[in-house]
């Protein structure tokens, strides 16, 4: 019943109910925006209220406001909070009838509109503290006094029902933790979080960019974006092959046949795009690359000899996404994503996703993230039967134990066509990044009648397992852009070198020693401009540039370089023999760190990665 009274079970984030402090922290949330809408409604008595449920760390109300707030306004209704909550307003509860809800709500088409949407057989509850009377399943605290510590945050627009086509109402969000260190230890977080935001970041680093004439969703990768995304796919694509991939790529559009076929048009059609007509035959963008990967497969027949076949594709697909939903890199329409699809007898599957979970595990060391699983089981809108589900569900649970790997489960969080493994990165801020998925399928396989010749010479059906490990590559380079601030390990940066000559008398070495590095296979620019010799180093640390290599007479009369850090650390001169050795060898091995000592420091827990 989600979306319809503003009810810890209708949260943005799964909270698991057992855990009690999870549970307490929501019920908390959710009385705050309650307290908040009993300020607006001071400020605002002919206000209008959307929904106000608890989210990750936080609340938020949506309201429909005779004006447009300001920052000043938080500061006012954050005052009437605080006086109401030392009045320590009781929650109460009320069952009420159907027709009694909509007596009380009838002049807030919004609150009609959720009461009309409940099942026949809802128990409709509202909850009143002071003079705010809400539809609201609950649970709250006793009273507003047991309401923590709080902080509003930031208003937003925010659609009627996440639809551009509804009202746009106004929403401000806050945060509420049991204790003022809590809420300061938090409020710090979401200042870190802002200065490594992707958005701000992949401006002032030139990667990426959004054009309304291209359209919003749609990336455009600038040249040093490009190079990390690049280098992120090229060591990808090289692992593939070493672990027993084929690459393979497939059209952007196809038929509307094979969509009804893989049942994307009876359970998705919501998430594509428009079809458009080709010789009277409707064409789609393809939001998914598994059934020309299906279609791959099936082009010959494969005995059991042949299998498992571990088919993979760099492909880009477009999902229709709200545009209040957008969001820089993270939220978008079009995005490249690193699909794979193994066809597998069934008894290889529990074997298959092990190795992907190698793999994983592998990626995790490389990028330097934490990571935590999820075992999503089958959702509300599927297909296939109850017996092949729990096969599914139950070669997953085996390969991630097999594995060793602690999980937790998401119920109902499954794909339409099968259960899955959902990994999550944790970053530097301990924040969850959508990561790996690993699906098994045994439905698509019958729907296209996808077989193999076994030893007995019959037909038998594959198990399908759907991978991505990466996911969008958009998401992923944003995530990237936060979890290292914009500080990426050596091997990703996109110019990994500096070379800074003090005056126009060093610039002819400056060039020497750069078309050496680059000789060498870095990516290296020289800044030959009439500037101070700090003004350069100030661009090239804002420009999070690895290493600035400053030449002096002296260093150019010992064919040397001075080396400095971008964290600032001065390395002194050496020969440039010297340091190329350093460097290739942490390019080579793609270390998180630019040299020994700053390596030490983190391991020692006092840096976090390069940023």
């Amino acid at each position: 019943m989600a979306d319809t009274q503003d009810d810890v079970a209708s949260m943005d984030i799964a909270v698991d109910l057992e855990d009690a402090r999870a549970y307490e922290l929501a019920r908390m949330r959710h009385s705050a925006a309650h307290l908040m809408a009993e300020a607006v409604l001071e400020m605002f008595p002919d206000a209008k209220f959307g929904i106000g449920p608890a989210i990750a760390n936080g609340f938020y109300y949506d309201f429909d406001l005779p004006r447009s707030l300001s920052p000043e306004d938080l500061e006012e209704i954050e005052r009437r909070m605080e006086a109401n909550r030392a009045k320590r307003e009781p929650f109460v509860r009320e069952v009420v009838s159907r027709d009694d809800a909509l007596r009380i709500f009838g002049d807030s088409e919004y609150k009609v509109e959720l009461i009309n949407g409940l099942p026949a057989d809802e128990i409709i509850t509202t909850y009143q503290q002071g003079a705010f009377l809400d539809l609201c399943r609950g649970p709250h605290v006793d009273d507003t006094g047991e309401i923590g510590p709080f902080k509003l945050l930031s208003i937003a627009g925010a659609y009627w029902r996440g639809d551009e086509k509804r009202p746009m109402l106004q929403r401000i969000y806050g945060t509420a933790w049991p204790s003022q260190a809590e809420l300061d230890a938090h409020l710090q977080r979401l200042e870190e979080a802002e200065r490594r935001d992707h958005r701000r970041l992949g401006r002032e680093l030139d990667l990426f960019s959004v054009n309304d004439e291209i359209g919003p969703g749609l990336i455009l990768w600038h040249p040093k974006g490009a190079m990390v995304r690049y280098l992120v796919e090229q060591f990808e694509q090289k692992e593939q092959l070493e672990r027993g991939y084929d690459l393979v790529y497939t059209p952007h559009i196809a038929s509307e046949k094979i969509y009804r076929t893989s049942g994307h048009l009876e359970t998705y059609r919501e998430n594509m795009y428009a079809p458009m007509s080709i010789e009277e035959v409707d064409y789609y963008l393809k939001p998914m690359n598994c059934p020309g990967h299906i279609m791959i497969y099936k082009n010959r027949v494969h005995s059991y000899r042949d299998l498992p076949i571990r088919l993979a594709e760099l492909g880009t697909v477009y999902r229709y996404e709200r545009s209040g939903t957008l969001h820089g890199m993270l939220r978008v329409r079009g995005f490249t994503q690193d699909d794979a699809h193994v066809f597998c007898m069934p008894e290889q599957v529990v074997d298959e996703v092990a190795r992907v979970l190698d793999f994983v595990v592998h990626l995790a060391d490389v990028f330097g993230y934490e990571f935590q699983s999820y075992l999503a089981t089958r959702p509300e809108k599927s297909i296939g039967g109850e017996d092949v589900w729990d096969r599914a569900t139950d070669d997953l649970r085996r390969a991630m134990e097999m594995r060793g790997l602690s999980y937790k489960i998401d119920e109902g969080g499954g794909a339409f066509y099968g259960p899955k493994i959902d990994v999550k990165w944790v970053d530097a801020l301990g924040r969850e990044w959508t990561g790996p998925t690993i699906q098994v399928d045994f439905n698509l396989p019958a729907r296209f009648d996808v077989n193999y010749v076994g030893e007995d010479g019959d037909r038998h059906r594959v198990a399908m397992i759907h991978r991505t490990l990466l996911g969008s590559m958009e998401r992923f380079v944003g995530g990237l852009v936060e979890h290292y601030a914009g500080a990426f390990p050596l091997w990703l940066a996109p110019v990994q070198a500096a070379v800074i000559p003090i005056t126009d008398d060093q610039i002819d070495y400056a060039r020497d020693v750069a078309r050496l590095l680059e000789e060498a296979g870095m990516r290296v620019e020289v800044n030959d401009r009439r500037d101070r010799m700090q003004a350069k180093i100030r661009e090239a640390q804002l420009q999070k540039i690895p290493y600035m290599l400053v030449i002096g007479k002296r260093e150019a009369a010992a064919a040397a370089v001075a080396v400095r850090l971008r964290n600032g650390r001065d390395l002194g001169a050496m020969p440039v023999d010297a340091f190329l050795d350093m460097a290739l060898a942490r390019i080579d091995s793609r270390s998180l760190f630019l040299d020994d000592e700053e390596e030490a420091q983190a391991r020692a827990g006092e840096l976090a990665h390069t940023a």
